[in-house]
């Protein structure tokens, strides 16, 4: 799946708040990016709010991540914005987009329609050695001042052991803070394995479910607890 975001026709009038979450490189950052032109609602990235509280700590992106592996208070800062986010839009009736690895968990019963990403992992590794992605990798423009060089991260080889280390000390730091199995998909109302499909695809999916979405017809989401900040 390509980093651009997928283009569409498809203008959909709608007020659902919708989470988008997945793994590094399964495209929830470019699906997001997608609705949000076509719903014409505004968004939030969680690597963006990361990347806000390393500049507000004057670090680079990856001393963040290597402090948040000692400080359990930098995830549950960053946590906490998304939910206040979260709350903020679950009462607003109004169309919105937050994309985050938490963000099904964090909005709970709040949101209207969370949307759950994948793919294989072989996948998820080209994509992101063919661009940079999300706070796991960082943006071009903030490599200079960084700790990891450019080659370093074009390099498969490189990346996959990096993706996998992040990966499990990720998931270990949410099941010991707030008793989550990230790799829980039940509660989600559209899984999608984005390794089959390419972005456009994938965007068309979501928009049928929200152009097709009737209140009256809702028999009930699966409910989901408030997470313990």
């Amino acid at each position: 799946m390509s980093d651009a975001s997928p283009t569409t026709e498809r203008q959909v009038d709608s007020n659902l708040f919708i989470t988008v979450s997945g793994p590094p490189g399964c495209g929830a950052t470019t699906l997001t990016e997608g609705l949000a032109e076509a719903l014409d609602c505004g968004y939030v990235i969680g690597g963006d709010i990361f990347r806000d509280l390393a500049a507000d700590r004057g670090l680079s992106v990856q001393q963040l991540i290597a402090k948040a592996e000692e400080d359990d208070q930098i995830d549950r800062a960053l946590d906490q914005r998304l939910r206040r986010i979260a709350e903020q839009w679950g009462a607003a009736n109004k169309p919105f987009i937050l994309e985050s690895r938490l963000a099904g968990w964090l909005a709970g019963n709040r949101a209207d329609l969370r949307v759950w990403l994948d793919a294989p992992e072989e996948v998820r590794i080209e994509r992101l050695s063919d661009y940079e992605v999300s706070y796991e990798i960082e943006r071009p423009d903030e490599r200079a001042s960084n700790d990891v060089r450019l080659e370093e991260l074009d390099d498969e080889d490189s990346i996959g052991p990096l993706l996998r280390v992040r990966e499990v000390s990720e998931a270990g730091r949410y099941e010991s803070y707030y008793g989550i199995d990230v790799d829980d998909q039940s509660f989600y109302d559209l899984s999608i394995n984005t390794g089959r499909w390419g972005a456009e695809t994938v965007l068309d999916m979501v928009l049928s479910a929200v152009e097709g979405y009737d209140p009256e017809a809702d028999e009930g989401a699966f409910t989901t607890r408030d997470v313990d900040l």
